[in-house]
């Protein structure tokens, strides 16, 4: 029983990362519109870029992650 609620926390294929992905995304648009009304400006807009920008470095790196996995195994 552990394993299978385990498996929940584990992402193997590219379409959960992606899914994963896509859920960090939508979020961090939100909370950018936030910094964009909250703070007018270059600061709002360098603020929606941060939020966004870390949403593709994490998403590169769980993609990079699954294909390290495949390749070299479970001794990685």
């Amino acid at each position: 029983m552990w394993r299978k609620i385990k498996r929940l926390f584990i992402i193997k294929t590219k379409f959960e990362a992606f899914l994963i992905t896509y859920a960090l995304a939508t979020g961090a648009v939100a909370r950018g519109q936030v910094y964009l009304a909250q703070y007018p400006g270059w600061g709002g807009k360098l603020l929606f870029l941060a939020t966004t920008g870390a949403v593709f470095m994490a998403g590169a790196k769980m993609i990079e992650a699954i294909e390290l996995h495949r390749t070299y195994g479970s001794e990685y």
